[in-house]
């Protein structure tokens, strides 16, 4: 079964037969619902509901000759099934409705017609304090409700995890990765060289991914930036935890951050996030300045890319910040 092949009469059997439609059910209309990159993603209308249906591929569905883990699906099935204990954060994501294994097909709520964040990279919007509070409450309740005592591979996510590494700890520094940065911006492959080719900085970096691919004692989201966070009738839903694994607080509360900073918002807002997030005291700094560094980075010479509305000298500055903070690694 391969959802973007089907007809409505083969969805109709298949949903009927994972019990997720009634046997009178129709299906009325099937549309792309968001910009996702990693998966397939429709909403499903019937003649009694609407829902959310993804399936995973062995590839990155916005750039086919991208091999990704086909099961990876099933991964974020389980990360829904574990919340699910914890009111404050299920009420903060969209319902888990089903999962089928065989064909890596997962069903969720469907939260309607709604906005994610990534508007804010036009840099003409900021997030407002009580919106960056939920944000941290969310890490907070999660990192604090889902931790262990001693790490293990429960949900190591290792594919995943691993091409992950590979997109933020190695293609962004390869000088020859077959991606012309000018297609996005010309004159961004000049300014990006001289990150490529210092030495020092991989060497920073090496010793950062090794944080990253350690099992840790918390429950991470994995990809906390503005693509996950939604608008829901002015209350912040959050989706896609497929990069999840236990790890350590500082990657999410890093690439948080980051993405305050890759969206040009003040130091104010920066230190709000730090001062309500619950045990920030108890975390590596320099391995917390690390993961933001990479993470701007990797978004402005990297293939994950974002809707950037900023000139090179701005991406140039974001850069050497970055680097700084990279280098104040000493984990």
């Amino acid at each position: 079964m391969i959802i973007k092949e089907a007809t409505s009469a083969q969805l109709e059997l298949y949903f009927f037969k994972n019990q997720w439609i009634d046997h009178d059910e129709k299906v009325q209309q099937v549309s792309i619902a968001g910009d996702g990159n990693m998966n397939f993603v429709v909403r499903i209308k019937t003649n009694k509901k609407s829902f959310i249906c993804k399936q995973s591929a062995a590839y990155v569905e916005k750039y086919p000759q991208i091999a990704a883990p086909e099961n990876r699906v099933q991964i974020e099935a389980a990360f829904y099934q574990k919340i699910k204990s914890n009111t404050k954060l299920q009420q903060m994501m969209p319902e888990f409705l089903g999962i089928d294994p065989e064909y890596n097909c997962m069903i969720l709520e469907d939260l309607g017609e709604i906005q994610d964040y990534t508007s804010l990279y036009q840099l003409n919007k900021t997030i407002s304090d009580s919106e960056l509070i939920s944000l941290t409450d969310y890490l907070n309740e999660l990192h604090q409700s889902f931790q262990k005592a001693v790490a293990d591979d429960e949900m190591a996510n290792a594919a995943l995890k691993k091409l992950n590494f590979e997109h933020i700890f190695i293609y962004p520094f390869l000088e020859e990765n077959g991606f012309d940065l000018d297609t996005i911006h010309v004159g961004l492959q000049a300014i990006s060289m001289p990150f490529k080719t210092d030495l020092v900085l991989k060497t920073a970096l090496e010793n950062l991914s090794k944080n990253y691919l350690a099992s840790g004692k918390h429950l991470l989201h994995g990809d906390f930036y503005p693509g996950s966070w939604f608008n829901c009738n002015d209350k912040i839903k959050i989706i896609d935890p497929e990069f999840c694994f236990y790890g350590c607080p500082e990657f999410d509360l890093g690439v948080l951050l980051a993405h305050l900073h890759l969206t040009n918002h003040h130091h104010n807002a920066i230190e709000l996030v730090k001062n309500n997030y619950i045990n920030f005291s108890t975390l590596n700094l320099a391995l917390l300045d690390g993961f933001i560094g990479v993470e701007i980075m990797r978004r402005i010479i990297g293939l994950a890319q974002l809707p950037l509305n900023m000139n090179l000298v701005k991406k140039q500055e974001l850069l050497d910040k970055a680097k700084i903070l990279i280098l104040r690694n000493n984990v």
